[in-house]
């Protein structure tokens, strides 16, 4: 969406001193020039409003390498990803948050042998490489999430995905874990296999809210409050609270001709937020933007003014923990 799109809401900043870490977004530009997002364009988004002093960056598939061993064409996104680092280290204001981490890609499918991947995007990040994120998001009904199709279902319980799995631990890299809603037993139960690992489950196991979902949020949700308690009780899972305001949770934010408040998301998202956090503790929780992905249906600023609002019952430690120390704790970054 455009920013003049966005700017039709505008909100004063609530607890604008609080600072935060932002445990999740993307950047990309090799798509096309209208909509390319880059650090820059990120630190457009947060001008003016909340304290991040920091970033992870979370692969989405954008500046593969075109030549050389297949396996290792993911390698090119940290390449690019490193150069925008840079660019936010040497910004010459602290109100450009540096990005702190880097959770690449690689195809845990290659068994033991993606350790060599590994150890490429390794030696692409400079020290900042934190974790793998290998997508298992299966939704077999396209156009409706086009980029989904040709996945396998049920991946996490694949034996040969498995191998590849079983190499983060030893490699001191954690798992970013993106499927939808219906898969999140299947994480549960990979995570239960693997105790060793530290498995963040990004946005909140994907309700989705589109095709044969559509309209469905209610019914879907008692289901979805059972699977994440369960979820909960494995002790090296942490939950990223956002990315709920994307188009296929079916809210319809992007579909109107003016974006989200965050009064708005307040009412339509809070249960989610209070019951993961409620399963989790906040120390085992993080706020993250998932943008530009989320910039589809509200602004930066007035999505974080949603999260402050959410947390506003908390003790003041546990409000630093979700938006600041618990993704400094499992990332390892040094803000």
């Amino acid at each position: 969406m455009t920013n003049s799109w966005l700017e039709q809401v505008e909100e004063e900043i609530v607890d604008a001193e609080r600072p935060i870490i932002d445990p999740h977004h993307h950047l990309w530009s090799d798509k096309d020039e209208a909509s390319d997002y880059e650090i820059e364009h990120l630190w457009s988004d947060m001008a003016k409003g909340h304290k991040v002093i920091g970033t992870v960056f979370v692969e989405c598939s954008t500046n593969y390498r075109k030549e050389g061993p297949k396996e290792l064409w993911p390698v090119g996104e940290t390449e690019y990803v490193i150069n925008q680092a840079k660019k936010s280290r040497d910004a010459s204001t602290s109100a450009q948050a540096p990005i702190l981490g880097i959770v690449s890609h690689a195809n845990l499918k290659l068994g033991e042998a993606v350790i060599e991947v590994i150890e490429a995007h390794r030696e692409a990040a400079g020290g900042l490489l934190r974790g793998i994120r290998h997508s298992v998001a299966y939704y077999p009904h396209p156009p409706a999430v086009a980029r989904y199709t040709g996945r396998i279902r049920h991946l996490l319980l694949d034996a040969q995905f498995r191998r590849g799995f079983a190499q983060l631990a030893s490699a001191g890299l954690s798992f970013d874990a993106w499927l939808t809603h219906e898969q999140i037993p299947e994480l549960t139960d990979i995570a239960r296999a693997f105790p060793d690992t530290t498995i963040i489950c990004d946005h909140f196991g994907g309700p989705m809210g589109i095709g044969e979902y559509a309209g469905k949020q209610l019914e879907i949700f008692p289901q979805w409050q059972k699977n994440i308690a369960e979820l909960a009780t494995c002790k090296n899972v942490v939950a990223k609270l956002g990315g709920l305001a994307m188009p296929i949770n079916g809210w319809g934010w992007d579909q109107r001709a003016t974006p989200a408040t965050s009064d708005e998301i307040v009412d339509a998202h809070s249960a989610y937020y209070l019951h993961t956090i409620d399963c989790f503790g906040p120390s085992r929780c993080m706020f993250e933007s998932n943008f530009p992905v989320d910039r589809l249906s509200v602004s930066y600023n007035v999505l974080w003014n949603a999260f402050k609002k959410i947390a506003h019952p908390f003790s003041a430690d546990e409000q630093h923990a979700m938006f600041m120390a618990t993704a400094q704790r499992i990332y390892n970054l040094q803000a």
